[in-house]
């Protein structure tokens, strides 16, 4: 064999060789960092589903070691988790294309860590809601630095996958976490559900910093070049009105919010409730409840991967049909559920892992796949963002609701169940008016809507403050507003003032709630009401008197979990 056979034939072929053994080289890089972004951001439910194993504890009586919380502040303590999420979310993601997301995964997982030990150290209840949101946002800190370290590794081409793949690892932790919590609260008391997964947690933080590298090494360039397959080198940039506009205008973006905020109502009703349901309706330890439920991410795990699939090989990639039907069944197992938990082990089991399969397939749907079909070209991630905001404002408020009814007082469990099977119905019934919305059907709301809307709303904030008895302050700071926003017609500033009232209502009735015991349906409206009338005062502000830019599409950098 001559020296000619064993060398390459020419710099040709020198280099198509240096070119395969760096694309193995990247191959083998990816597929470790996407494993160490699956353990990375499921370890982050390790200290966000735990507390559902502590709250029978939590709601025991001091005497016996609990803290005597009433469903209601209970329903509160997890609902601030929530709000404190979804308005990370919107922060957050801004933050991971600027810092370090090594160091924002660090932050987060370390904190998350160090407020659970403090949570279980604690035991006033506002200070309690305080940590717990705190929690919440620092929780925040995980999923857009895991998409931003993914991105920089995995082509366009194979994001679907990898996006797939990270997501399985929470269903899967999250069935861990159920276990783990439960049998250390279990054994140690319902501290115990906070302070091992704490451990767990500041571990797998520890094992992140060793093993993460946020993007492929520049001595190959066939990884970076890679990791940016498919995506335009030269792109415009929308500007954030203009942003805003795309996704606050768009109404089908508007109905997959409501229908993500019912069905995660309905998820929380579960995951964050299910534990203290099967313990009060069997009369069995939280040990053998967790050990009952955890098979729920049995469920969680094939619904993710699965509705995706069926989306586009049975509906032409209309991903509404879907979660349309899968809602409406999980509306049906619901009661089915709460007469089985009473009745037998096996079936609560088997029913529990359909649900899990319910919840959770229309859920990767409804966060990032549907928002990305339906949002305006260029705003795929800022409408999965809208979205998921919107489903976070409602389980936060599902948690409230099922912690006031779960009360024997209020009806207890039987009517929570029930209340959850509406949320499920509600939210499939929303989803049907996209049966056949497809990306070539793009709809702009009339900018007259936002105008009408914000007046509404604030209407109603009038009449519910007044029902309420509110501070006179209030009262006529609200007739301001509706002046104000009646002056929108005009020149949309008049908004801004508008804006700052409905704020400022927000606040004032949150805090007169805190300062009683239990909350009354007057708050309530009011809450929604100026809430509502903030969101029309923004969009006001950002209507687009002529036609933004068109701009190329472009995939969605994230869709929480």
């Amino acid at each position: 064999m001559t020296t000619e056979t064993q060398l390459p034939k020419n710099a040709s072929d020198t280099d198509a060789v240096a070119l395969k053994a760096a694309r193995s080289r990247s191959l083998a890089g990816e597929n470790s960092v996407l494993w160490t972004l699956w353990l990375t951001y499921g370890a982050f439910y390790f200290c966000r589903t735990n507390l559902s194993a502590a709250v029978p504890g939590m709601s025991s009586p001091i005497s016996a070691g609990g803290l005597g919380l009433t469903g209601e502040q209970t329903g509160w303590i997890l609902a601030s988790l929530k709000i404190a999420y979804g308005l990370g979310q919107l922060l957050n993601g801004q933050l991971s294309e600027r810092i370090s997301p090594r160091v924002l995964l660090a932050i987060g997982m370390f904190c998350s860590a160090g407020l659970n030990v403090l949570f279980g150290f604690s035991a006033g209840f506002f200070f309690l809601v305080f940590v717990w949101a705190t929690n919440g946002f620092c929780q925040s800190l995980g999923w857009t630095p895991c998409v931003r370290v993914m991105a920089n590794w995995v082509p366009v081409v194979r994001r679907g996958h990898a996006v797939g793949l990270i997501g399985t690892g929470y269903q899967i932790t999250q069935g861990l976490t159920y276990l783990i919590a439960g049998q250390a609260a279990e054994h140690l008391g319902w501290r115990g559900a906070l302070y091992v997964p704490a451990i767990l947690l500041t571990l797998t933080g520890v094992f992140m910093l060793v093993c993460l590298r946020e993007s492929p090494e520049q001595t190959q360039p066939t990884s970076q070049g890679d990791s940016l397959a498919g995506v335009p080198a030269s792109r415009f940039k929308m500007s954030l009105t203009e942003s805003l506009y795309w996704t606050l205008y768009n109404p089908a973006l508007w109905l997959l919010g409501l229908s993500l905020g019912l069905l995660n109502a309905c998820r929380y009703g579960f995951t964050d409730w299910g534990v203290k349901h099967l313990v009060d309706t069997q009369k069995i330890g939280v040990g053998k409840a967790t050990l009952q439920f955890f098979v729920i991410a049995i469920g969680a795990t094939a619904g993710s991967y699965l509705a995706g699939w069926a989306s586009d090989r049975f509906f032409g990639s209309r991903r509404a049909p879907v979660v349309c039907l899968l809602m409406v069944l999980l509306g049906a197992l619901s009661p089915i559920y709460g007469y089985v938990a009473g009745q037998s082990v096996i079936g609560t089991m088997v029913i529990l892992v359909v649900v899990g399969f319910c919840i959770f397939g229309p859920q990767v749907l409804l966060v990032g796949t549907a928002p990305a079909d339906l949002a305006h070209r260029g705003t795929s991630a800022a409408a999965a963002g809208f979205v998921n905001f919107l489903g976070y404002m409602g389980a936060a408020t599902g948690d409230v609701v099922t912690g006031h009814y779960s009360s024997a007082a209020q009806g207890g469990w039987r009517i929570v169940i029930f209340i959850w099977a509406g949320w499920a119905f509600a939210g499939a019934a929303i989803t049907g008016l996209l049966w056949n919305t497809t990306t070539r059907k793009e709809v702009v709301m009339p900018g007259i809507a936002p105008k009408l809307a914000a007046l509404a709303s604030l209407a109603v904030a009038c009449f519910a403050i007044h029902q309420g008895q509110q501070p006179m302050e209030l009262q006529w700071a609200t007739y301001l507003g509706l002046a104000a926003l009646a002056g929108a017609f005009v020149n949309r500033w008049f908004a801004v003032p508008g804006m700052v009232i409905a704020t400022a209502g927000v606040v004032t009735v949150f805090v007169g709630y805190l300062r009683k015991s239990g909350i009354t349906w007057d708050q309530t409206a009011a809450m929604v009401a100026y809430g509502l009338a903030i969101v029309a005062a923004l969009m006001v502000l950002v209507e687009q008197k002529e036609e933004p830019c068109e701009l190329l599409s472009s995939p969605p950098d994230a869709a929480d979990a």
